[in-house]
């Protein structure tokens, strides 16, 4: 269990990276729309998504009542990749876990409200893994509209065969 999750983390997180590779310095504020977060911020929440590993594989639970605010948008592409990697390394680290840890319950509250309980390893795809791939599509389109190549992500792209 645990070897097949790491191979599909360091899959799709080295992929998150290429993409987040491509965000413009010069661009940080920009958005396709005003109900969207801007580069800057889709960035930094991409890099802040493996933090979640680090709560489902540590903790039974976690309240959304207590969650803090959102993150301030990183300053620049640097940031947000020195972000990414330092939260993308310190989960990893944490998922040396046995199977009998992978399938334990970990539940997602709202104060005295469970949402839901999942087994670890459903919730860590889930928040992280799937999360990051959702973000990831937002992030493609961002680079699109703007006319900045797209890498490759699961096959060529029209930009990078």
């Amino acid at each position: 269990m645990k070897d097949a999750l790491l191979v599909e983390y360091d899959h799709e997180m080295g992929t998150t990276r290429r993409l987040l590779e491509r965000i413009p310095d010069d661009k940080l504020a920009w958005k396709p729309h005003d109900k969207s977060m801007a580069f800057g911020e889709l960035g930094t929440h991409l890099a802040n998504l493996p933090t979640w590993g680090r709560t489902i594989l540590s903790e039974s639970s976690f309240d959304l009542a207590t969650a803090p605010p959102n993150l301030i948008p990183r300053g620049s592409r640097a940031e947000i990749l020195a972000f990414f990697d330092a939260n993308t390394k310190d989960t990893r680290a944490l998922m040396d876990k046995s199977d009998a840890e992978y399938t334990a319950p970990w539940s997602l509250n709202r104060g005295e409200y469970q949402m839901f309980t999942l087994p670890r390893i459903a919730a860590f795809r889930s928040f992280v893994v799937n999360h990051a791939i959702h973000h990831r599509g937002q992030l493609s389109v961002y680079l699109r509209l703007n006319e900045i190549p797209i890498p490759p992500i699961y096959g060529p792209t029209a930009d990078e065969g």
